[in-house]
């Protein structure tokens, strides 16, 4: 279209141009509300201006029938209107027998005009939270991901929960369908949480809606809580398990966030396996982001196995070599074995999207439950009472023989008025006034049944229904009594089976940094000052990953911190060059500089933390034409001692002497530092490797995340130096030692965790499958970093009790035998057999049946001085622990000693 056809006004057939009561007659069919096309236009021969009009009501029209009518769900019972057509409909055609899918599907679409497709789709979700469909066929999979067979080869009915809970005709709402053919409920009684128990999600125009499904039984006694007014809390449940970290869950509302886990254990030293996995994933998504993280080589694994059936299995198989329990943290950080679901809890109430936490859910639900309930019996009282006055009518009726009378009545009315006047003197008896229709359905009664009438039965037949009526009134009056009944009866009838699936736990936060596979080469260009992972013609330092940092000093006190990447100018004459850890406390810098080009030589030492990446931080006084004359990096606070040779200048006379960094204070990278010679060095050598001149690490077992940690979180296990190791023991008969590792995993049937002493004898009483006998062993560990097992192999064999204790007594109780009980057996273990092997299978306990096994106080023991830990001692020295460094808010580090 050119210029001339752009301004080229609208013509009749007559290619006229059209006056403007023309135009307006002309575009009649799309104007909305008052808006025709030429609305803003004063002119319309010279310009044509944009449709707005036609659009400022529509689409406003078009977002709120998307949120009232298709994605978000109605609080007042749970559904989306498709999920409530679907109900409905599945009512209608229940007669207890299995009803196709598609039959379902097509009834349903009386009701709804989306097609088919999304009928069925929405029927399947609603059918996999097994709840209030009773399903046959196959219905898909949550766990693999598979979808349903057609409708046509599915069936489906209401399940019992579903009746109890969804279906109440004469307390139900109608309205009119979309074609003004049937009747559909507006909202369905739906007396339960169930909208808490599904869940909900949907995405709409300008909102959306993500509710988290919660468990069954706790949504019940929290319910049950808020009729007696207790305080409650809720968390999610999922059907896929897993474990989730709600810390942050908000009770549901925006800016919520739930961490969910996938539940993975060590099968063995090379194989992993995950037997739950994390809500919104399945097991093709979960595998798919495992090789994709293997591919990018942040992880490294030999091959995945899908074994998953019924139960989730699925197994990892590791290269020799790699760490387990680095590859769980890898797999949580980088793959979806964890995903972060951010909750939002939006519903419809009165026709408006309403955003509201979980527990405000939960109260309206329950609140109106008891409406429900309240409503049914208020109906079902009135029908007993109708029920109760017409048989005491009919009895009346009868026995004042009233029928015989009718003869003498040629019409309705002048009969209306002889019974009228009958019952006159009995109104006070009733409980409501007579009227026409009672009196119809007298007159109909017939004759046989008017002769065989038995007073005594219709006394009894009254009395029962008084004896109801006052039920239902008891009921009333005590409502929510009635309410908790009610709930409490719905748990005991469906609550089994459905007890929480997934474990919450709080999570520990793991570093990228730490867990990544480092399967990138770092280069270095010393003399040019260039560092990357392309300069593989260069020296090579280390194995490094894309995400980590690299920490540079160079010659001249500079200092910086840059980001791993293919090739980076970082200065000329780098002296040192290593992957840095941000939180790294315990790596100190030990550092002799000269202050310009013939100042006095400055000594100090300092740990680096709290910089900005990528800034050039200078180690020295800012003195220009500084130098670094002597520089070691000390992972563990080591202080070494170093001579010092000065050159010969004018009347020196000592031009040689020791200096311990030891006899140094820790201090931050700013700092000036301590004079070591005002003259000029020549040469510094080393002159003894150092000790760590820090206190060990003390480390404490949080048992809620199941994690190590310096927090001072859980339980003290100890203080650690660089060799100390720890003790594991499993139900499962093994055991081994392991460095203490804050990204260590540790099993659920986990028994001992304690800092391991090599020369400390363990003891165990286990019963071998085999021989079918308990026996006694003592052992010291002889090898270390490797797990073994202790009893015997045979898969009838447990381990009954262990002890790490010096002298260790155990009771054992015998089982009667042909009615005799012998005594409890109290054995010494320590005298009882000498330290073995530990495959040594041990001395047998006894040849008696033994009932049970017992741990008693352990004997007093003088521990031996070789098992004593020494304490750290370096003479001249200051000794520094992790909380003496403190980290300013200028990024510098300062100490707190006494």
């Amino acid at each position: 279209m050119n210029e001339d056809d752009e301004n080229k006004l609208p013509t009749d057939d007559n290619n006229q141009p059209l006056d403007s009561n023309q135009e307006s007659q002309g575009f009649d069919d799309i104007q909305t509300s008052g808006h025709n096309f030429y609305e803003n236009n004063e002119n319309p021969e010279s310009t044509i201006t944009k449709v707005t009009g036609m659009y400022k009501d529509w689409f406003l029209d078009y977002a709120s029938y998307v949120i009232l009518e298709r994605a978000v769900p109605a609080i007042e019972d749970g559904f989306k209107p498709v999920q409530r057509r679907i109900m409905h409909s599945m009512k209608e055609l229940d007669d207890g027998r299995y009803n196709k899918v598609a039959n379902i599907v097509g009834h349903t679409m009386q009701y709804h005009p989306h097609g088919d497709a999304s009928i069925g789709d929405a029927m399947v979700q609603i059918g996999q939270k097994d709840l209030i469909i009773d399903m046959q066929g196959n219905w898909g999979n949550i766990l693999t991901g598979d979808s349903a067979a057609a409708s046509r080869y599915i069936e489906a009915r209401i399940s019992k929960l579903g009746h109890d809970i969804l279906y109440s005709p004469k307390i139900t709402d109608w309205g009119m369908s979309y074609d003004g053919r049937r009747a559909e409920p507006i909202n369905l009684p739906v007396k339960f949480p169930l909208l808490l128990a599904q869940g909900a999600e949907g995405i709409a125009v300008g909102l959306s809606t993500k509710i988290l499904p919660h468990n069954f039984n706790e949504l019940i006694d929290s319910s049950i809580k808020i009729l007696k007014g207790k305080p409650f809390t809720l968390y999610p449940d999922f059907i896929t398990a897993g474990i989730a970290d709600v810390t942050n869950y908000n009770d549901g509302l925006r800016g919520g966030r739930v961490r969910v886990r996938a539940k993975i254990a060590q099968l063995d030293k090379q194989t992993l396996v995950i037997t739950q996995i994390p809500f919104s994933t399945n097991t093709v998504t979960l595998i798919e982001s495992i090789l994709k993280a293997n591919e990018k080589g942040k992880i490294k694994i030999k091959k995945i196995e899908d074994n998953t059936a019924a139960e989730v299995e699925i197994l990892i198989h590791l290269f020799p070599g790699v760490s387990p329990d680095k590859t769980i943290d890898a797999l949580f950080a980088f793959t979806a074995c964890e995903t972060s679901i951010a909750p939002l809890g939006c519903v419809i109430e009165n026709n408006k999207p309403l955003f509201i936490g979980v527990s405000e859910m939960l109260k309206i639900s329950t609140h109106r439950t008891v409406d429900l309930l309240k409503s049914e019996l208020e109906i079902q009282l009135e029908e007993l009472q109708n029920k109760w006055h017409f048989s005491t009518l009919e009895k009346i009726f009868i026995r004042e023989e009233m029928y015989i009378d009718f003869k003498l009545y040629s019409d309705k009315e002048s009969l209306y008025t002889y019974m009228y006047h009958r019952f006159e003197e009995y109104r006070h008896l009733l409980v409501r006034d007579i009227n026409d229709e009672d009196l119809q359905k007298l007159t109909q009664i017939p004759m046989i049944r008017i002769t065989r009438f038995d007073s005594d039965k219709a006394d009894d037949a009254i009395a029962k229904l008084e004896a109801e009526m006052e039920q239902v009134k008891h009921d009333l009056e005590h409502i929510i009594d009635f309410a908790i009944a009610f709930f409490a009866k719905l748990k005991e009838k469906y609550g089994k089976g459905r007890e929480r699936q997934t474990e919450l736990r709080i999570f520990d936060d793991i570093e990228a940094t730490k867990v990544i596979l480092r399967n990138t080469k770092l280069y270095v260009n010393r003399e040019e000052g260039f560092i990357g992972t392309s300069l593989k013609k260069d020296e090579y330092l280390c194995d490094c990953s894309e995400i980590d940092d690299v920490i540079v000093f160079l010659r001249d006190g500079t200092m910086m911190i840059t980001k791993v990447d293919a090739k980076t100018f970082v200065g000329k004459d780098i002296i040192h060059l290593a992957i840095f850890d941000r939180n790294d406390k315990r790596t100190i810098y030990n550092l002799i500089y000269r202050d310009g080009k013939s100042g006095p030589a400055y000594i100090k030492r300092f740990n680096v933390s709290g910089v900005t990446r990528d800034k050039a931080y200078d180690l020295t006084n800012g003195t220009a034409a500084s130098q670094i004359l002597y520089f070691s990096c000390n992972p563990n606070g080591e202080a070494e001692v170093i001579t010092i040779i000065l050159r010969q200048v004018g009347s020196i006379k000592k031009l040689k002497f020791d200096v311990d960094f030891a006899s140094l204070a820790i201090k931050g990278r700013g700092s000036k530092g301590n004079i070591v010679s005002k003259y000029p060095i020549k040469k510094i050598e080393l002159k003894e490797k150092g000790i760590s001149t820090l206190l060990p690490r003390k480390i404490w077992f949080d048992d809620i995340v199941k994690k190590l940690n310096v927090d001072g979180r859980g339980e003290l296990l100890g203080e650690f130096r660089p060799n100390d190791k720890l003790l594991i023991i499993n139900q499962s008969g093994k055991l081994r030692t392991i460095i203490p590792e804050l990204n260590s995993h540790f099993e659920d049937d986990m028994i001992v965790l304690e800092k391991w002493i090599p020369k400390k004898p363990i003891s165990a009483i286990y019963f071998d499958g085999e021989k079918e006998r308990y026996y006694v062993k003592r052992f010291i560990i002889e090898v270390e970093n490797r797990e073994e097992t202790f009893i015997s192999e045979h898969s009838g064999s447990n381990l009954e009790i262990v002890s790490t204790d010096y002298r260790p007594v155990a009771e054992v109780i015998f089982s009667k035998v042909k009615g005799v009980q012998k005594d409890p057996l109290t054995v010494d273990i320590e005298a009882f057999i000498a330290v073995k092997g530990l495959k040594a299978q041990g001395n047998q306990l006894t040849s008696d049946k033994v009932r049970q096994i017992n741990m008693l106080e352990p004997l007093e023991y003088e521990v031996p001085e070789e098992v004593i830990p020494e304490e750290l001692e370096v003479e001249g020295s200051t000794s520094v622990s992790d909380d003496d460094i403190n980290l300013e808010d200028d990024g510098q580090i300062t100490l707190s000693l006494d």
